[in-house]
């Protein structure tokens, strides 16, 4: 006797049904699994639970602060809006060809959909979400250092600087906004203006050293199809299991695509239940991975270059310190010196900082780099990893370097404490603490990078290392100087 249609119609549902996903896990949140394109109110979560701060003594006082922000969650970029739309085109492809094949079940938001973008002619700019993270944030700085924020405002006193990307200058205004709400007289907010002061972005060696540096551009365009290479095992595993699970006959490229939709979908619209349902948490897991070893290997550890450019940013917050510290000992009154610098850039800024401070290392590894020797990569899923891009630079991510004069300490009387997304964060350069001798900071952490000059890093390009890319675009500009306008590479 033949099973009723019914029976046969749920057992075909059953025998195609879906893993349990992501979005399904009580314990698993994609959107603390997004590498750099994590949410910073997610990231800050994420924390070290077996790491006990340092107590710092009633008598140590709070003189100076040094704040490198990365802008807060942005919109796409106009090359990456193209990529989502191709994805449209691609997916309508992939179900044409299944239409006529009835044991085929996948989710219905595959079908007609459009990337929520469609029809912006301009992306990257800072969304209503990052705002609210760096006005946020300001508040929380002022509250968490009273005695830094209670004088009058003063470019010299508070001096603000972004880069001339519209994001960071953008993020600089939220956070001011925050810092000094109720400071002023302008609106029901009672705002002030304040100033936000950005460098040529042909010439910020300091925020942006790294669009500045020859011969890291160089080095990146070198190691990019290797760092691809690297990451297609991983792809194409997960390739595999999503064309078995959903019978759809994905490629490598479809699955990269859908995990930059799932991306966004989770960062900028809070939405786990379309592109991110399409993985398995293993597989979120892997791909997050992928992502944090491009982002070792290209601006993080995997290369001293990498960090290293980053010194004119490092020398400037040392000397900011010290100039702090020949105030307190010359007495000046409050008021008359700068208590905080406070910067907003990118992630391709704030990555490089954090390695030059040594966070997000062991002691071992911090000998390494000392060397420079090269470190091993982040180790592969389920193994547990320190570096993870969701940490070290989501959206909004910061280091504070909060310097601290302890008169009556008996070794030291000035002392770094480094705050990362706001948490004491331990510097594997002075015995995993997160508070450390000022003279030990300057001398065991700052000092090893800080004896390369950013000349010498940066301008030294051969001839051997510029591509056929670079070649072209030189005869094209100048025998078109008029129309010549050198793309820019995107920026997180």
């Amino acid at each position: 006797m033949a099973a009723p249609p019914q029976i046969l119609f749920l057992l075909l549902l059953l025998f195609h049904a879906p893993p349990i996903l992501a979005n399904s896990h009580q314990n698993f949140d994609v959107r603390r699994h997004l590498s750099t394109v994590t949410r910073y109110h997610a990231a800050k979560d994420i924390s070290d639970n077996s790491y006990v701060p340092s107590n710092i003594p009633d008598q140590c006082e709070a003189i100076h602060l040094n704040l490198v922000g990365r802008h807060g969650t942005r919109a796409p970029t106009k090359k990456k809006m193209k990529e989502l739309d191709a994805l449209g085109t691609r997916l309508e492809a992939l179900l044409e060809n299944v239409k006529e094949q009835k044991s085929v079940v996948f989710p219905a938001w595959l079908r007609g959909w459009k990337s929520p973008w469609t029809g912006k002619h301009k992306g990257g700019e800072l969304i209503s979400e990052g705002e609210s993270e760096l006005y946020e944030l300001g508040i929380r700085v002022r509250e968490k250092f009273p005695q830094l924020f209670h004088e009058d405002y003063h470019p010299d006193i508070y001096p603000i600087k972004a880069t001339q990307v519209s994001r960071a200058s953008a993020s600089a205004v939220a956070f001011g906004m925050g810092l000094l709400s109720h400071r002023g007289n302008l609106g029901p907010g009672r705002h002030r203006a304040f100033a936000v002061i950005s460098e040529s972005r042909a010439s910020d060696v300091m925020l942006r050293f790294h669009d500045c540096c020859q011969n890291y551009k160089a080095f990146r365009r070198s190691q990019e199809p290797s760092v691809d290479k690297l990451k297609e095992p991983t792809l194409d595993e997960i390739t595999k299991e999503l064309v078995k699970r959903w019978g759809l006959n994905f490629t490598r490229r479809d699955v990269s695509s859908l995990w930059f939709l799932c991306k966004q979908e989770a960062s900028l619209l809070n939405k786990t239940d379309q592109a991110c349902a399409l993985f398995s948490p293993s597989e979120v897991g892997l791909l997050e991975w992928a992502d944090d070893l491009e982002v070792f290997i290209l601006k993080g550890y995997g290369n001293s270059l990498n960090y290293r450019m980053g010194v004119p940013l490092l020398e400037d917050v040392i000397q900011s310190m010290e100039q702090a510290i020949k105030a307190k000992e010359d007495g000046l009154v409050p008021g008359s010196y700068e208590i905080a610098r406070l910067r907003f850039a990118h992630a391709e800024t704030l990555l490089p900082f954090s390695c030059l401070i040594g966070l997000f290392l062991d002691g071992h590894d911090f000998d390494k780099i000392l060397r420079e020797e090269p470190l091993q990569l982040p180790p592969k899923p389920p193994q547990k990893r320190i570096w993870r891009g969701s940490t070290v630079a989501p959206f909004a991510g910061n280091n504070m370097l909060v310097l601290y004069s302890c008169p009556a300490n008996n070794t030291s009387k000035y002392f770094v404490q480094v705050l990362h997304n706001e948490r004491p964060t331990r510097m594997a350069g002075c015995g995993d603490s997160d508070m450390c001798p000022f003279e030990v900071f300057k001398e065991r952490i700052a000092a090893p990078h800080l004896k390369h000059n950013y000349n010498d890093l940066c301008s030294m390009e051969s001839a051997e290392e510029m591509t056929a890319t670079n070649k072209l675009w030189q005869i094209f500009s100048w025998i078109f100087p008029a129309n010549a306008k050198k793309p820019q590479k995107e920026e997180l």
